[in-house]
């Protein structure tokens, strides 16, 4: 909560100090702090951010690089906040303007489905194959739409469980994420990590993943004979069959998880969640540039800095314990990933 008079002080500071800058910048700057006090005025006690007020903000971030400099009503993540808000709207309003899809399944088809599926215990190939046989046609993914859970087989989670920990040092898994631009664009990245040291060994981004973009990423992430035993990947449609012979013909077991299996893949699916926490969650990602410079610069902080608890607090790349060097040594904070992250070591006073 900011007094109207402490803000007009603030303003006026901010004026004052910005009185050599260049023309364009200055302009700007005016406009926002206009903007601003426009809206402290409309409210009396605390200023109220409207529709207008948000597109205001949102577009100015991305034309004016010292925006934070002069953003004194509400914190910088706030405006995060309102991106991913937008987003949301934009892709909503998007999505109503499109043509409906596939015909829905008629309901005495999705009972026969699930009616196959829990008399027999069959899985979807099993089913698709047996509605054909009747004269039903319909798509393998639309069958597994409708499948039901059905009763958990017995050892094949543990079974499933066990080779990951048997063979834990021999495995990497990769996979894509994707990210909301400011443009509200969909950014796709990649990445691969092992499951050993949890050592991100590969990261790129693309606004158009394919399985030739792919293949090159794999070449680029195990050269010459640094290839894993195992490989864990998913059900994406880009990890094609073209995927998969280069993979067997770089020596490696490609490991298909589960349709709908995400726990299958779990050091990846959990590093996607940490990035997603300590970085993405941030930032405003502007375009692809943007992202592999802010992913690889967090990938280097994870590696080396970043303490891990199944490593017993050590880094994937291996962080050495530093004892203090003297009496009258401090710890410093070394910023990482544009001051989002700190390292701290021991310095001797100078």
């Amino acid at each position: 909560m900011i007094p109207s008079f402490r803000l007009l002080l603030l303003i006026l500071v901010a004026l004052t100090r910005r009185l050599f800058t260049s023309r364009a910048d200055l302009m700007l700057e005016i406009l926002a702090l206009r903007q601003q006090l426009a809206m402290a005025v409309h409210d009396n006690v605390r200023p109220r951010a409207t529709d207008a007020d948000r597109a205001f903000w949102v577009t100015l971030r991305r034309h004016f690089d010292r925006w934070a400099d002069v953003f004194v009503v509400f914190k910088p993540s706030t405006l995060t906040r309102w991106h991913r808000q937008g987003f949301r709207y934009f892709w909503r309003w998007k999505a109503r303007l499109r043509r409906p899809g596939r015909p829905a399944l008629p309901l005495d088809v999705r009972a026969l489905i699930r009616r196959m599926a829990l008399n027999n215990g069959w899985r979807a190939p099993r089913v698709q194959k047996e509605l054909a046989r009747l004269g039903i046609d319909v798509h393998g993914d639309t069958v597994r739409r409708y499948m039901p859970r059905l009763p958990h087989r017995k050892g094949s989670r543990d079974s499933w469980i066990q080779f990951l920990k048997n063979h834990i040092d021999a495995i990497t898994a990769m996979d894509l994420f994707c990210v909301p631009t400011a443009s509200f664009r969909l950014l796709y990245g990649f990445f691969v990590i092992h499951h050993g040291r949890r050592l991100v060994l590969h990261f790129n981004t693309t606004f158009h993943p394919t399985a030739a973009w792919v293949i090159q990423q794999l070449r680029e992430a195990f050269p010459f004979d640094s290839a894993p035993r195992h490989l864990v990947l998913d059900n994406d449609s880009t990890f094609s069959a073209a995927v998969v012979q280069v993979i067997k013909s770089m020596s490696i077991d490609p490991v298909r998880t589960a349709y709908r299996s995400p726990w299958q893949n779990p050091v990846a699916e959990r590093w996607i969640g940490t990035l997603r926490r300590e970085l993405l969650d941030s930032v405003i990602v502007l375009g692809e540039q943007h992202l592999r410079r802010l992913g690889l610069a967090y990938v280097a902080y994870y590696n080396r800095d970043r303490g891990h608890g199944t490593l017993d607090g050590d880094s994937p790349a291996g962080r050495p314990v530093q004892p203090r060097p003297s009496a009258k040594a401090r710890v410093v904070a070394l910023p990482r990933v544009g001051g989002l992250h700190h390292r701290y070591e021991w310095r001797d006073a100078a």
